[in-house]
């Protein structure tokens, strides 16, 4: 379980660069969540993300990870129990390392491949296999020469080689074309749902957002103004979603991206 407790974070405070990213926001996340997040640009989907993943010290309130206080945690110790991705497929892969040197690095090895047991790179070509992108056939090739959908795949299967206690995803597919988004969405449902894995996905697509998961989450101006799951949830429409943003923040939701995916 995540417990976010009143955490705020500013930046650049007392000059004219001040912004307020985060307001005095609380979360739980239950373990199992796969809560979907939308909002405007600069809501603080992606604050809330570094906050999590210990990019920055909170101003104030505490995080917590099953029980254990990682309010003041450096972010390589968060790590290790929180996998990330981000909406560049450059991220979070070392390009100029083979696939499989990528997968002893996920795996702990450090990169190294001397120290991988024949038994642990027959599970590195079976856990590529699945993907069903033909890596496990280029286990040698540099990471740097496959595409930004196999990049993509692949460090989603990095941070979920040990399974994370939480996982985040910052608009993974964003970057995609269509067809190869469908693709690692898909991907990414049959990864967790094995895993039950408990993840917290960034979207601008609201027909994402309100598909997958079992919650979803709108931001505004660095707070949660509307939170829905369960039932509660699966009645929903896009149009509805729209209608509850505009109760919730008192405004309409102006971002592009998100209204025409609608």
């Amino acid at each position: 379980m995540l417990e976010i407790s009143h955490i705020s974070k500013t930046f650049n405070p007392g000059t004219i660069n001040e912004k307020k990213a985060i307001r005095d926001l609380s979360l739980i996340v239950k373990d199992g969540d796969f809560i979907t997040m939308i909002g405007s640009n600069g809501a603080g989907k992606s604050t809330l993300f570094n906050a999590i993943a210990g990019s920055f010290i909170t101003d104030s309130g505490s995080i917590k990870l099953d029980g254990e206080d990682i309010t003041l945690m450096p972010e390589h110790i968060r790590a290790r129990r929180i996998g990330r991705l981000f909406q560049d497929p450059m991220l979070g892969t070392a390009p100029g390392m083979s696939i499989e040197e990528n997968l002893a690095l996920a795996a702990g090895h450090g990169g190294w491949l001397s120290s991988v047991s024949k038994k642990e790179k027959n599970d590195f070509r079976e856990k590529l296999a699945l993907l069903g992108m033909g890596l496990e056939d280029r286990m040698k090739q540099p990471v740097g020469l496959l595409s930004g959908g196999q990049r993509q795949a692949l460090t989603l299967m990095m941070a979920t080689y040990n399974p994370p206690r939480i996982l985040l995803l910052d608009e993974h597919t964003a970057a995609l074309d269509p067809g190869t988004a469908d693709k690692v969405l898909k991907i990414t449902r049959e990864i967790t749902e094995n895993g039950k894995i408990t993840c917290l996905m960034v979207t601008h697509n609201m027909h994402q957002a309100l598909e997958f998961g079992n919650r979803i989450i709108m931001m505004d101006d660095g707070n949660i103004v509307f939170d829905a799951e369960g039932a509660k949830k699966a009645e929903l429409t896009t149009d509805m979603l729209l209608l509850k943003f505009r109760e919730s923040a008192g405004k309409q939701l102006d971002n592009d991206r998100i209204l025409l995916s609608t």
